[in-house]
């Protein structure tokens, strides 16, 4: 009976489908789905979406789950329940198309490993022995001469802070309030008064600090909040000397919260001297409170242990060289990768010591200069994995093979995406390699490890990091270390671009085709789902392999399933 029925239920679907796809057929329909089917009430939930979607005429659906990454610790109960979604989209007849090689996102394959996360070096940072504990020497300046003096703006003339070299809007939006602080006698406050109009605002301080090139540093503020419209807006970050911002955290502050200490942790990179900014980018309507701005210099903040992250421990007054286990004990970070939980990276905790054993050779007082390899976190905890280690393509073999006997999929589709920190480590620097060039290594191994585990595979791949009119550029990309032209040279042409560069597309799409590849265009992006109708026609107009299209939401929006179908492939 129940064959039968599928049977009707396919009869029915190609009846409704091949009116749909009478003109301008698409050989690809897709729609992007991020979800956690280990929990049981989105299994059905993602059902609905399948009927609804097969009704309007899309074939595969592209499953981004975290789990598939950690699928060797997932309950037993995640594998009945992909295995309801594969059958609902066998019968459906849409492909189901997992997602593997997290490479910008890399949370899932960090967690076999949190080591294998890109680190950023750490040279010869100055350290003085005390009672057996190696100090940064830079701990004894920070009580009598703070790197941001004027961080607690404590002291000011009128709305003036003094010590601050930019301060937006004295008088104006910005105040010194002497009845709310964390500590000390003032705050400063962000308040808009005058009646909302269209004019944009910026609420900032900003200062010049020396510092040593190749340092790690942690910076930190508190704030409170009383419904602040422009919160997701706070920023703390620092700017190198050329204007490069070396910090992308976001702070996370809520628009009502109490007085919460916020950080940031960066890298000084080759600057000597680097600006730091607070404040708000778009001020509106409420208040924001900003005390105890502070900056310090650290070390061993998410320490990374691996060959290609090496620590470095010698003398700086004759250049001996100490070694780990004899003259000091083991040194790693225990809430590496572990903040809440595996493969998520907190920005700033209470860091590990470099502790000295009881037959070291060195002696009490001694200077020690110390290098090191820690990751840094982009915006809300993103962390990208090294490009080149050998074990992260052991980690991807055993994603893959996992992945192939719980699915048997037709197609992969690989997760290189904005790759925010690349090419430091020695593992990426040891064959002089310019990022581009390892970027192109790192897809060319992937497509070898998937295809070593189903060599008649399909493969597709996110556009952007491949693109030299999006992210592939020869300028400065985040903290991505030199030039990233030429990434493009790893991959096969029989790599599908699911293209997402549809503000430059007259440029983008004649680039991949003129390289061989076919493109699915991934639009809707929580925007305009009528907007994929112009972007085809500009595919057309260039004369591009389009051969698809795909629904997109980062927020979990379907409510333009079907208005999408049909201004991508409609009658």
């Amino acid at each position: 009976m129940k064959f039968v029925a599928r049977c009707f239920c396919g009869l029915v679907m190609s009846l409704v489908l091949r009116p749909l796809m009478a003109e301008g057929k698409l050989e690809h329909r897709w729609l992007y789905l991020q979800t956690n089917l280990q929990v049981a009430e989105n299994v059905p939930t993602t059902e609905a979406l399948l009927r609804r979607a097969a009704m309007a005429g899309y074939n595969g659906l592209v499953l981004a789950d975290y789990k598939l990454n950690i699928l060797d610790r997932v309950p037993e109960h995640y594998f009945k329940h992909a295995a309801q979604v594969k059958q609902l989209c066998d019968e459906l007849q849409i492909e189901l198309i997992p997602t593997v090689a997290p490479m910008g996102y890399s949370d899932g394959l960090l967690a076999h490993n949190p080591n294998l996360a890109e680190g950023i070096p750490v040279r010869d940072a100055l350290f003085t022995v005390r009672n057996g504990v190696a100090v940064l020497n830079s701990a004894d300046s920070r009580s009598t001469s703070p790197l941001l003096p004027g961080g607690g703006f404590e002291d000011s003339k009128g709305d003036d802070i003094i010590g601050w070299q930019l301060q937006d809007g004295a008088g104006k939006f910005s105040f010194v309030d002497r009845n709310e602080k964390h500590a000390g006698a003032s705050s400063l406050r962000w308040e808009r008064r005058e009646s909302a109009t269209d004019e944009y605002l910026n609420a900032r301080v900003s200062r010049l600090v020396k510092v040593a090139p190749w340092r790690q540093f942690h910076a930190s503020v508190w704030i409170k909040a009383k419904e602040y419209e422009s919160a997701g807006d706070v920023r703390l970050f620092a700017m190198g000397a050329d204007g490069r911002v070396i910090s992308h955290t976001n702070l996370g502050v809520k628009r009502d919260q109490d007085w919460t200490e916020h950080h940031i942790v960066f890298n000084t990179l080759d600057n000597s001297e680097v600006r730091i900014y607070c404040g708000t980018w778009g001020l509106h309507g409420g208040k924001l409170w900003m005390d105890d701005l502070q900056l310090e210099e650290t070390a061993f903040v998410n320490l990374l242990r691996r060959a290609g992250c090496p620590l470095k421990v010698i003398s700086a007054a004759d250049g001996t060289v100490f070694e780990e286990g004899r003259d000091f004990a083991e040194l790693t970070d225990p809430k590496l990768g572990r903040v809440p939980w595996d493969g998520n990276f907190d920005v700033y905790h209470e860091p590990p010591s470099l502790k000295l054993l009881p037959k070291s050779r060195i002696e009490e007082g001694s200077e020690l200069k110390v290098s090191f390899f820690h990751t840094v976190t982009v915006y809300d905890g993103q962390v990208c994995c090294c490009l080149a280690d050998p074990e992260v393509f052991k980690v991807l073999e055993d994603q893959v093979r996992r992945v192939e006997k719980l699915f048997a999929p037709k197609t992969y589709f690989m997760s290189h995406d904005e790759i925010r920190v690349a090419n430091w480590c020695d593992s990426c620097r040891r064959d002089g390699r310019s990022a581009g060039m390892l970027l192109a290594e790192n897809v060319r191994q992937c497509v070898a490890t998937i295809r070593k585990v189903n060599p008649q595979s399909k493969l597709c791949v996110w556009s952007d990091m491949f693109d030299p009119y999006h992210n592939a550029i020869s300028g400065d990309f985040y903290l991505v270390n030199g030039d990233l032209t030429g990434s493009w040279e790893g991959l096969p042409k029989d790599v599908l671009i699911v293209n997402w560069n549809s503000g430059k597309p007259t440029q983008s799409l004649p680039f991949f085709t003129n390289r061989g590849h076919s493109q699915v265009l991934a639009g809707f992006y929580d925007a305009d789902a009528a907007a994929i109708k112009s972007w085809l026609s500009t595919g057309r107009d260039t004369k591009s392999s389009v051969t698809g299209a795909m629904y997109t939401t980062w927020q979990g929006n379907f409510t333009q399933l079907e208005a999408f179908a049909k201004h991508a492939w409609g009658n």
